[in-house]
């Protein structure tokens, strides 16, 4: 896999009209550059990622490596270039963090052309009447001569480091270094969904699919159990009794989630007579439901809870519970509420013999 996926992030988008730039704005529920990259992890055909940005983000990904870009476009791709210059890839993709809709079957397209081609570009024909300012003349084109050129643009390394290092005119993309050298390129249709984030009003282009989910969960109090709630240990007399750790909390979610994608129950995917599920940690539980939450688009944009017990107090624990499931979920904790109630002293909640929880999720699916 000698392939390099170099992102170029570090641009101030000034048409853009944001004090955050464009490509670290929220867009489908995470920053718009994080679109792309994990897109390339998901192809499993680099070897490597190359983030040129001017902003400070961290990665926790080994393959993916951050370095500071240039006040140009071009000059941030020169320093990337640089950077993997000794690392032997023989081929390297180069993209616009502002393009975050292009497709793996794009990326797959592309590395099949550039088997080969020295240098693989994607574009699309434009459906508009377009015209040429040529001196004091104004001139048509012919609509099926044009073309709209995209990222990811892919090449031969060697050849785009030869060009590359040595140009210090303003280009827009990689594919005019070619074009400025008279090096051949070959055009692949590319994605008419593969827009290029511009303005504001570009990011209200999907199509947005959103679904709702309900759990409930409640289990009796025991003594010596360790209490777990939202995938912490508790300081508490008892535990919640169950054949899992008993975690109201991750059980109402993994049942709100479950509902929201038409999955039945969390009893019918770790049936309770199983008995490899017996004493099984609920962060394990939900990881494979979030992991195919992901796999399938879909994004969490609400979580709600309500927590029903006398005690513990919620109050106490909010916040660490709140990061814990933004960890184990992989969302914003700001997109997370967590509420305590309580049964004022009735039945077996209020005489502190069980504790509740009730969850109500929202996600969104962008076509």
């Amino acid at each position: 896999m000698s392939n390099c996926f170099i992102l170029l992030a570090a641009g101030k988008g000034k048409r853009f009209k944001s004090k955050n730039p464009k490509q670290f704005v929220n867009y489908k529920n995470k920053p718009l550059f994080m679109h792309s990259v994990d897109k390339a992890l998901k192809s499993n055909l680099f070897k490597e990622i190359v983030i040129v940005t001017n902003k400070k983000i961290k990665m926790s990904y080994k393959n993916i490596k951050i370095i500071k870009g240039g006040k140009e476009r071009y000059k941030s791709s020169q320093k990337a270039l640089d950077f993997i210059k000794n690392k032997k890839f023989v081929n390297v993709f180069i993209h616009d963090a502002a393009r975050p809709n292009f497709s793996i079957n794009l990326l797959k397209n592309l590395k099949k052309h550039l088997g080969k081609n020295k240098a693989v570009v994607p574009y699309i024909n434009t459906e508009n009447t377009t015209k040429y300012v040529n001196k004091n003349k104004i001139i048509n084109l012919k609509r099926e001569k044009v073309l709209l050129t995209q990222t990811p643009q892919c090449f031969r390394f060697k050849d785009l480091y030869n060009l590359s290092k040595y140009n210090k005119q303003l280009v827009t993309d990689e594919a005019t270094l070619f074009l400025n050298n008279n090096k051949k390129i070959k055009f692949i249709k590319g994605e008419e969904t593969n827009i290029k984030i511009t303005k504001k009003t570009d990011l209200d282009t999907s199509i947005i699919k959103t679904f709702y989910g309900i759990g409930f969960d409640i289990h009796r109090l025991i003594k010596n159990k360790k209490l777990y709630l939202g995938g912490i240990k508790i300081p508490f007399h008892s535990g919640l009794k169950g054949h899992s750790d008993g975690d109201v909390i991750l059980h109402s979610i993994i049942d709100a989630l479950l509902g929201s994608l038409r999955k039945k129950d969390i009893g019918t995917l770790y049936p309770s007579n199983k008995n490899n599920f017996k004493n099984i940690r609920s962060p394990k539980m939900l990881r494979p439901i979030i992991s195919d939450l992901k796999k399938n688009n879909y994004i969490i944009n609400n979580l709600d809870i309500n927590l029903i017990c006398e005690r513990p107090k919620v109050s106490k624990h909010r916040n660490k519970i709140i990061n814990s499931l933004s960890k184990l979920m992989n969302i914003d904790k700001n997109i997370i509420n967590l509420k305590g109630k309580t049964v004022e002293k009735l039945g077996l909640i209020g005489k502190e013999n069980a504790i509740a929880c009730e969850a109500i999720v929202s996600i969104n699916k962008y076509e």
